[in-house]
């Protein structure tokens, strides 16, 4: 999908969560290879990073993402992959010796991804202008999100 924005003025944000920094390298020499690097922003928590950087690195790279949405640009976040966040997520809540769910999964785990998914939207010209303070006018702005989660064995109906 970042390959196929070349050329197109759309900004793409890669979000690596836990995944392994020969895996995170992989998809940066392809980036590369295909010239998607020169509109591509790569956000990386590598699995040898702190979980609280697995679960802050999507809310970082949406951030970038919402900033060129707001300025009347629009921007692809490609999240790889949000179980992995959730595990992270897991991990402190844990030490934070909150109540643990099914599977030891906080409570809240769900509302951890709907809350971000949720800021993927479309704005019009006229929210565009004020948040500018009227440097951009007429222009809309979009920001695309695309989850990845792993499955065990194809089982789209595990818990996360």
């Amino acid at each position: 999908a970042i390959i196929n924005q070349k050329g197109k003025g759309v900004t793409c944000i890669y979000v690596a969560i836990g995944q392994k920094q020969s895996t995170i390298a992989n998809v940066v020499r392809k980036l590369e290879e295909h010239g998607a690097m020169e509109h591509t922003i790569v956000v990386a928590a590598g699995a040898a990073d702190p979980a609280a950087m697995q679960y802050l690195a999507p809310y970082a790279g949406c951030t970038m993402g919402e900033y060129f949405r707001d300025r009347g640009e629009d921007a692809l976040i490609v999240y790889d992959d949000l179980s992995k966040q959730a595990v992270a997520y897991r991990q402190i809540s844990l030490l934070l010796r909150r109540p643990p769910g099914r599977e030891a999964y906080p409570g809240d785990v769900f509302y951890l991804h709907s809350r971000l998914l949720e800021r993927a939207a479309r704005v019009n010209a006229e929210y565009v202008e004020k948040f500018t303070g009227g440097e951009v006018k007429g222009k809309t702005g979009s920001l695309t999100a695309l989850p990845i989660i792993e499955t065990q064995g194809g089982d789209v109906s595990a818990f996360v």
